[in-house]
């Protein structure tokens, strides 16, 4: 298997669904609790990066071997299929990267605590069921909600955690704070998944997968994309307004214009191979603008 199949396989072009909100969690545990610790936080980014390839490598087992379609979508479409890449090669990675993971992910909580152990816990448990079992979470209209709570929120929660465990009090308020400072990347996480399912809807429906889009159809789908990003905007004047950010933060509504630009091309055309890359592009600026503009703030402290 060469570096590029490989890179396909654990679908590494997505994994800024994980690395932003994991940047975001270090800005705020410093900006809101003045505390970091690079060492560990260093362990949990091999770990979790690790763990987000293992996960989307078994979205594709899963799906190679669960397809109904197998003519064009096991053979042709699915990488395993198309690549010919052995699904036992494909276990034994999984395998592996899972095993070094919780390895990692033991560590922190030997020198964290017992909270990193449930959090880490919920988030293997959404990571394996998302694409496993009879009914995984990926072909029901759970998926977008658990993407974005796991990846946007639980992994930005683990991250202040980690730098601020000393101090770090598990009280709703605190829960509420993470929350909301998440909640940009809550929304644009999953409404990655719900423009792939927008522009999947008919394979979807050949292979019996139900996304949330079978039940509420394309229109109304299309209308939610568009509802997130604006409450993404506001999520971001809320967190300033309630002294979660500095005023820098502020400047991430300069991305408005982009992202209206991007969710009106997805609105006219949902083609997969033309407008899925407008949610990818959304998610990209929209968090890292977030990160960078928040991150300029600490310099002022």
């Amino acid at each position: 298997m060469s570096l590029k199949v490989f890179l396909e396989l654990v679908e590494i072009k997505a994994k800024t669904a994980s690395i932003l909100p994991f940047l975001i969690g270090i800005c705020f545990s410093y900006y809101y609790y003045n505390s970091v610790h690079l060492g560990l936080s260093v362990v949990f980014f091999v770990a979790m990066l690790l763990f987000n390839m293992a996960v989307d490598a078994l979205d594709n087992y899963n799906d190679y071997h669960h397809a109904v379609d197998k003519l064009e979508y096991k053979r042709k479409t699915n990488i395993i299929g198309r690549e010919n890449i052995s699904p036992k090669l494909v276990f034994v990675i999984l395998a592996i990267t899972v095993i070094i993971a919780a390895i990692m992910g033991l560590y922190l909580v030997y020198v964290t605590g017992l909270p990193l152990l449930w959090m880490g816990m919920f988030c293997f448990a959404v990571g394996i069921f998302y694409s496993s079992g009879p009914r995984p979470l990926s072909s029901l209209p759970l998926g977008e909600f658990f993407s974005g709570i796991t990846m946007g929120f639980v992994i930005s929660l683990i991250c202040v955690y980690l730098n601020s465990y000393q101090m770090f009090s598990w009280h709703w308020e605190n829960l509420a704070k993470v929350f909301l400072i998440s909640l940009p990347n809550i929304l644009w996480i999953s409404n990655l998944m719900l423009a792939n399912n927008i522009c999947d809807y008919d394979e979807d429906e050949r292979n019996n997968r139900h996304t949330i889009v079978h039940f509420i159809g394309v229109k109304n789908a299309l209308f939610a994309f568009s509802l997130k990003n604006v409450l993404a905007f506001a999520a971001i004047i809320l967190s300033f307004y309630l002294k979660l950010a500095p005023w820098t933060s502020l400047l991430a509504l300069l991305a408005i214009p982009f992202v209206y630009k991007q969710d009106r091309m997805l609105m006219k055309e949902q083609v997969k191979s033309k407008t899925f890359k407008c949610a990818v592009k959304i998610l990209a600026f929209g968090s890292f603008i977030q990160v960078l503009t928040y991150s300029i703030g600490l310099l002022f402290l």
